[in-house]
């Protein structure tokens, strides 16, 4: 299906129509004011012809070049010559659409020139007069006027073709850059999509580690001062003491997180994110809730590097799925060993036997989520004889 500005003439058409027009209208006046007055029938049928040429090139062009070189020849032979515009518009036109056919079309061209300038060369001694011109006298001397008019006839036909060309290079040119700049406009919004849509999920995860872990200690916290109350209340009291504390902190860490998803420029600083150094701190709050867990550390993690929050939370998850998940628990180890190159983390509970569909929660999502961020692998799964097991490889070299 053709586009819309190729199934009818559009403003450029209506112009070059009008400068026609005005071309053939001067030089037919000079053609029939004369004493040697050129017949006008021709005229007429050639303007006519013209005019159709104009009105439907846009839908074929190519019908359209052909039909003016034979308009040419035919006002070459009887005409004014009006009609060798139309060739020269016609030439520029195959330049802007195509360097290829503009060539092609050009060797027409001059193929029909050249058979007009031999046309021409005889009209002026023995055909219809031109122009109002009386016929000339030295017959002799027409291979020169055919020389001659072929030379300016191939000139001109050449610098359309060139200027045709050159315009067709420069539209070409502006189209492909608006389309790499389209391209790139594009390219920047899904990045910028992509990396909004990495930040919310990094946010999401960061707020479900710091809420779940908070409220599932906060739990266990809160039932044991109930049970203790009345038999141990210094203890129930103490329980309460931490309830409180660690509803505070989850406070702080739950107002930085939304300092990062609004962007408050003019707010306080947030609160300084957990690293590997408040592990011990953790396993100790972990104690409090009633959970007898050990911390073996081999090796230390060099100051300031990007994984340690990775780490600390990934131990979080995990122990606070023994605290939500374990039955029974009897022993909970938290190994860390740092390597040169990586580091791993074990998480493992004696307890109650479990199951795996247990632990295919958000937080091993989270987990794992976190570890394929350092180009890590995760093991989590029940342990025979009961308890659960996750293990963690994380690697730390240059990224």
């Amino acid at each position: 299906m053709m586009a819309p500005s190729r199934r009818r003439p559009d403003a450029a058409d209506a112009v070059l129509l009008a400068c026609y027009l005005a071309i053939a209208a001067i030089l037919a006046y000079l053609s029939v004011e004369s004493t040697i007055a050129t017949p006008p029938w021709p005229l007429v049928l050639l303007a006519i012809a013209g005019t159709a040429v104009v009105l439907t090139w846009r839908q074929h062009p190519t019908a359209g070049f052909g039909a003016a070189v034979i308009l040419m020849l035919a006002s070459f032979a009887a005409g004014s010559g009006a009609e060798a515009a139309l060739v020269i518009v016609a030439l520029y036109r195959a330049g802007v659409r195509d360097s290829r056919g503009a060539w092609i079309a050009f060797g027409w061209a001059a193929v029909g020139g050249t058979v007009a300038a031999l046309v021409l060369a005889l009209r002026v001694r023995s055909g219809p007069p031109l122009l109002g011109l009386a016929p000339r006298a030295d017959a002799a001397a027409w291979p020169i006027d055919w020389l001659s008019i072929t030379v300016v006839v191939l000139a001109a036909a050449l610098i359309a073709t060139l200027l045709g060309i050159n315009a067709g290079h420069g539209r070409r040119q502006a189209a492909a850059l608006a389309e790499r700049a389209e391209h790139l406009r594009r390219e920047r919004d899904q990045e910028a999509s992509i990396a909004a849509a990495a930040e919310r999920e990094r946010i999401a995860r960061e707020m479900h580690d710091v809420i779940a872990h908070s409220l599932a200690v906060m739990v266990a916290l809160a039932d044991g001062a109930q049970a203790s109350v009345d038999t141990r209340p210094d203890e129930a009291h103490r329980a309460i003491g931490r309830v409180s504390e660690t509803g505070r902190r989850t406070l702080g860490e739950v107002r930085r997180l939304l300092t990062a998803v609004r962007d408050e420029r003019d707010a306080a600083p947030p609160a300084e994110a957990p690293r590997v150094e408040r592990i011990p701190a953790l396993v100790e709050e972990f104690r409090g809730a009633g959970i007898p867990v050990r911390l073996e550390q081999t090796g230390t993690l060099p100051e300031g590097a990007a994984v340690s929050l990775t780490i600390y939370r990934i131990v979080q998850e995990a122990l606070t799925n023994v605290l939500r998940h374990g039955r029974d628990v009897r022993d909970v180890v938290v190994q860390l060993v740092f390597d040169r190159s990586e580091v791993t983390i074990l998480v493992k509970d004696v307890s109650a036997p479990a199951t795996a569909a247990a632990g295919a929660g958000r937080g091993l999502v989270g987990i794992r989520e976190r570890a394929a961020f350092y180009d890590g692998s995760v093991e989590a799964g029940p342990v025979a004889g009961g308890g659960w097991r996750v293990f963690v490889r994380l690697s730390t070299e240059d990224r």
